[in-house]
């Protein structure tokens, strides 16, 4: 699967069930155990809570899917064994290093101080994109997407607004 980069095969691993939603599932989803928040751009990007955890620790709370163009984003909440920049080089290099993927270097992202991202294709099929930033204390927050090369230009801008509405909240 595609939510995998950052680890390898997820295993699940149950979590407590503190994560809130705001205003029903209408846009904003908090999770207050793992100490995030996202937005979905509109009624077209479908929420999935998992409880996925990888064998190293890496959990995967949220999955976004916008049907219609086939656009998904992962968010994946790390250990901060390294900095922000550090998990992208090292998330870039590892990329690199499979036949068809194509990536740009890491670069600051405006989302916050210490955002880093980058871009990558998986052969001629497909677009992606990732942006990684300090979480609560002690966590990394890694948003992945990807879609298409054939969907709508709106779905890059739709990434973008999702990426900039993950951040650290307080943990519960």
């Amino acid at each position: 699967t595609t939510h995998a980069v950052a680890a390898q095969a997820p295993v699940s691993k149950p979590r407590p069930a503190v994560a809130q939603v705001k205003s029903g599932w209408d846009r904003k989803y908090v999770d207050s155990q793992l100490g995030f928040e996202i937005a979905r751009p509109d009624g077209t990007w479908q929420m999935d809570v998992t409880d996925e955890l990888t064998p190293e620790g890496v959990s995967i709370p949220i999955v976004l899917r916008e049907k219609d163009s086939g656009a998904q984003v992962v968010i994946q909440v790390a250990p901060a064994l390294v900095s922000p920049t550090q998990y992208a080089e090292r998330l870039t290099n590892g990329l690199r290093a499979h036949s068809g993927f194509i990536t740009s270097d890491p670069e600051p992202l405006a989302i916050s101080d210490n955002a880093v991202g980058f871009r990558f294709t998986m052969g001629d099929k497909v677009i992606g994109r990732v942006a990684v930033r300090e979480g609560t204390t002690g966590h990394i927050l890694m948003m992945l997407a990807t879609w298409p090369r054939t969907a709508p230009e709106t779905v890059s801008s739709r990434v973008e607004e999702i990426f900039g509405s993950v951040r650290p909240v307080p943990r519960g």
